[in-house]
């Protein structure tokens, strides 16, 4: 199974697609798309649209796993505009006739740490040790990408014992 983890931005989207073959769990490719144009809300999302779709056409996920759309009352700006990445993700996703599954940030960081308020670092030290890197993810964006497709890998694997 092959499963594109992606982490929601306006400016920097991190993505990761992992492989799951024999309960083993495999890096395939991670990286960012940036929204360059600044300013340029609908340019933006273009730039973010056409990135993923690029992703998804160049290295064929079987599903999409992204990060739930968080709102807390003080910022309501900030999860409109996070919606706008979101929703043209996720049209990338559909355009590819591909299932989406989205997860809580504080799920996936529970999944791979044991702690539902894990720091970024954790979070990074968690992925780099279940895909056995060298070095830590870079940027934190990638590290959540990949996180988020762990823990989907580990949702749809749970009867089947991919869990270390």
């Amino acid at each position: 199974m092959r499963i594109l983890g992606v982490d929601p931005g306006l400016n920097i989207t991190g993505y990761g697609v992992i492989d799951v073959v024999n309960r083993q769990v495999k890096l395939i490719e991670a990286g960012v798309v940036r929204g360059k144009t600044r300013g340029s809300l609908s340019a933006r999302v273009r730039e973010i649209h056409l990135g993923v779709a690029d992703v998804i056409e160049t290295l064929k996920p079987e599903s999409v796993a992204i990060e739930k759309l968080y709102s807390h009352y003080d910022r309501p700006t900030t999860a409109i505009l996070m919606g706008h990445a979101r929703g043209v993700i996720v049209l990338a996703a559909a355009l590819a006739d591909l299932d989406v599954t989205d997860y809580p940030s504080t799920q996936v960081k529970k999944t791979l740490t044991g702690n539902g308020r894990a720091p970024k670092s954790q979070v990074q030290l968690a992925v780099q040790r279940e895909l056995r890197l060298a070095k830590l993810p870079e940027p934190a964006d990638v590290a959540d990408a990949l996180a988020i497709a762990l823990c989907h890998a580990y949702a749809v694997n749970v009867n089947h014992s991919l869990l270390p």
